[in-house]
């Protein structure tokens, strides 16, 4: 593989996850969070998220330091890093408002739509990020 060819083949295998759930995560907005099986299908999407980013950034930043891109390979590394330290906080406080609505908390809902939304957020953000470094990892190294 040529530099180039390895640069995008690690964006389409990032890209593909996180486009992904910037497609699904939206559809969460048009139910109430109230509602059981809607909630667990939220955190279970935001699990196999977390779960996935780690294996995509993994597989990234490995062929990225094989292909001699150090610099390119600490961003995705820093992804990877976040995916694998963000999920045990992110389900932590999901699974206390699942909880907490479970317990008859009336704003519970309201917080974890909060949750929900800052999750699409911070998506959105790393998206963007990724998707603006693509001309500079295009480049012949």
């Amino acid at each position: 593989m040529t530099p180039d060819a390895v640069a995008v083949a690690v964006m389409i295998i990032l890209l593909f996850p996180m486009g992904y759930f910037t497609l699904a995560s939206p559809a969460f907005l048009l139910v109430k969070l109230d509602i059981q099986p809607v909630a667990q299908l939220l955190r279970g999407m935001f699990n196999a998220h977390f779960l996935v980013m780690r294996v995509a950034g993994l597989i990234g930043t490995v062929a990225l330091l094989l292909d001699g891109r150090l610099l390119a390979a600490l961003g995705v590394a820093m992804l990877t890093a976040l995916a694998i330290w963000g999920r045990p906080w992110f389900m932590r406080r999901m699974d206390d408002e699942l909880s907490a609505r479970d317990a008859g908390d009336a704003e519970a809902p309201r917080r974890l739509r909060r949750l929900h939304w800052s999750g699409m957020l911070g998506n959105a953000a790393l998206l963007a990020a990724l998707l603006t470094s693509i001309p500079y990892m295009a480049t012949t190294a």
